[in-house]
C-alpha cells in the first residue's frame, strides 16, 4: 500500500511539473490567469448593479468584454435628474476597451442636455446598448446658443446604437420657437463602420438622425417619428457620407425622410415606409454657387404615402457638379402630391433665378411607380442651361385620387430621355432628342478631381 501511495504521489508530481511546463511554454502565468479571472468577475459585479431583473448572461451583449451601466456611474433615471455627467463618465470608461458595451437599462428615463461621445482616444467596436429611454430638455432656454447637436458621435471606428429603447428630442417646445437654434437629435460625423438598429427616435427638435462624412453605415429596423407639421425635423439626413444602407425602416417625420447631400455616393435605401413628410429627396444642391456631387444612389421596394413629394432630385440654380447613376425602382405611393420631381429651380419663397450654370442630372432611371396622387403626376423642371439627359421612365402608373378632380398633367421643361414603356398618364412632355452632353460632362469631371 506504501509503495501504491508512493507511486500515485509521485505521478501527480509528474503530472503537475508537466502542466506548468505546458503553460510556460504557451507563455501564460497561471497565477496571473486566475486573478484575471477573479478581476474579471468582480468588473461584472461592478457595473450590473441595478440593472433588473433579467439575467445578464441572457442578454446578446454579453459576448463584448466588459459592460458599463450608466446606473453604476450615478445616473438616477428619474427623467427629472440631470443625467449628463453621468452618461459622459460611462462613456469615458467603455470606450477605452475594445468591443465594451455601454448600457442604458430598460424602465429607466434619462433626462441628458448636449453631450458629445468623442472617439478621439477610443477603442474601436463600441456598442451602445439603448433599451431605456433618454430625453432632452423640453425648452431651449437651456440649450447652449450656437448648439447645434443633442448626442453627437464623432470619430469612431465600429460604433453600433442597438436596442428596444426610445430617444426623444421632446421638440413640440422648441418647434414654435422663432431661434435658429434647433438641435439634431443624433449626429454620427467622421466615423465609419456604424451601425443604428431596433431603436425608436421622435419628436426630434430638428433632424433626428444625420450622419456626416461617414463611411459604411447601416440603418434598419429604425422607427423615427414626428408630427407631419414639425418645421425641418428631416428624419435621415446625408451629407458627405460613402457606403450607406437604410432597410426596413420606418420614417414619419415633417421634412424629408430620407434626405441625401452633396458628397454622398452608394446609397442604397430599401423596404422603407415614409409618410407623413415631403418624401426621398437628393438635395437641394448647389446653394450659393457651391459644387454638389452625388452618385450612384438607389431607392427600391418601399412605400411612400400622404406626403408633399414621393421621389424627388432638387438643386439650385447656380450651383455646379453633378447628380448621376440614380435608380427609383418599386416604389408604391399613395396620396402623393408629386410622385415623381425633378426641381432644378429650388429656392426658399420668391422667385427662383434662371442662372447659366447648375448641377448637371443624368442617368436617371424611373422603374415601376405605381399609386396615387393629388396634385400633379410628374413635374420635369430642368434648367435652360444645364438641361436634364438620360431620364428613363419604365412601367409607370400614377391615378388622382379623385378621378375627376381638377389634377395637372405631366410637365417637362429642358428634360431628355426615354420611355421604356407607355405611361398612366402619357408623359409625352419628355423630349427624345440627343443633346450635346458636354456641359454635363464637364460638371460630372469636375466631382472626380
Amino acid at each position: 500500500m506504501k509503495n501504491q501511495n508512493m507511486k500515485n504521489i509521485c505521478m501527480f508530481g509528474i503530472l503537475t511539473c508537466v502542466l506548468v511546463l505546458f503553460l510556460q511554454h504557451q507563455g501564460v502565468d497561471a497565477t496571473r490567469e486566475m486573478r484575471h479571472h477573479h478581476d474579471s468577475r468582480l468588473l461584472k459585479e461592478t457595473f450590473y448593479p441595478r440593472y433588473g431583473e433579467t439575467n445578464p448572461s441572457s442578454l446578446p451583449y454579453m459576448k463584448t468584454s466588459t459592460i458599463f451601466n450608466v446606473l453604476a456611474f450615478g445616473a438616477k433615471g428619474d427623467g427629472t435628474t440631470d443625467d449628463t455627467n453621468a452618461f459622459e463618465a460611462a462613456w469615458l470608461a467603455a470606450c477605452k476597451l475594445e468591443a465594451s458595451t455601454m448600457v442604458v437599462p430598460k424602465g429607466s428615463v434619462f433626462l441628458i442636455k448636449a453631450i458629445s461621445f468623442s472617439g478621439l482616444n477610443c477603442e474601436s467596436n463600441i456598442v451602445f446598448q439603448l433599451d431605456g429611454n433618454i430625453i432632452a430638455p423640453k425648452r431651449s432656454g437651456s440649450w447652449e446658443s450656437g448648439l447645434l447637436q443633442w448626442l453627437e458621435f464623432t470619430k469612431l471606428n465600429g460604433i453600433t446604437i442597438r436596442g428596444t429603447g426610445v430617444i426623444d428630442g421632446q421638440g413640440a417646445g422648441w418647434w414654435s420657437e422663432s431661434s435658429d437654434t434647433k438641435p439634431t437629435a443624433i449626429r454620427f460625423y467622421g466615423s465609419s463602420d456604424v451601425t443604428v438598429t431596433g431603436i425608436t427616435i421622435q419628436n426630434s427638435q430638428q433632424t433626428h438622425l444625420k450622419f456626416d462624412n461617414c463611411q459604411s453605415v447601416q440603418v434598419f429596423e429604425v422607427t423615427i417619428s414626428s408630427p407631419g407639421d414639425s418645421p425641418n425635423t428631416d428624419g435621415i439626413h446625408l451629407q458627405n457620407s460613402q457606403d450607406v444602407t437604410i432597410h426596413s425602416t420606418k420614417l414619419a417625420c415633417g421634412d424629408d425622410c430620407v434626405s441625401i447631400q452633396t458628397g454622398c455616393s452608394a446609397v442604397n435605401i430599401q423596404n422603407v415606409d415614409c409618410g407623413p413628410g415631403h418624401g426621398i429627396s437628393i438635395g437641394s444642391l448647389g446653394k450659393d454657387n457651391t459644387k454638389a456631387c452625388v452618385s450612384n444612389i438607389t431607392v427600391r421596394d418601399t412605400k411612400i404615402h400622404d406626403t408633399e413629394n414621393g421621389v424627388r432630385i432638387k438643386t439650385w440654380q447656380g450651383g455646379y457638379g453633378s447628380v448621376q447613376g440614380v435608380t427609383f425602382s418599386n416604389i408604391q405611393v399613395s396620396k402623393v402630391e408629386t410622385p415623381i420631381i425633378i426641381e432644378e429651380y429650388y429656392c426658399d419663397g420668391g422667385k427662383c433665378q434662371n442662372k447659366g450654370s447648375s448641377v448637371s442630372i443624368s442617368d436617371i432611371s424611373y422603374e415601376n411607380i405605381r399609386g396615387t396622387y393629388t396634385k400633379n403626376p410628374v413635374r420635369f423642371a430642368c434648367s435652360d442651361g444645364t438641361p436634364c439627359t438620360d431620364v428613363n421612365l419604365d412601367t409607370i402608373q400614377l391615378q388622382p385620387v379623385q378621378q375627376n378632380s381638377d389634377t395637372g398633367k405631366p410637365f417637362c421643361s429642358n428634360a431628355y430621355g426615354e420611355l421604356k414603356t407607355t405611361t398612366s398618364p402619357p408623359i409625352d412632355c419628355l423630349m427624345a432628342a440627343k443633346l450635346s452632353k458636354k456641359q454635363s460632362q464637364n460638371n460630372y469631371d469636375s466631382c472626380q478631381n
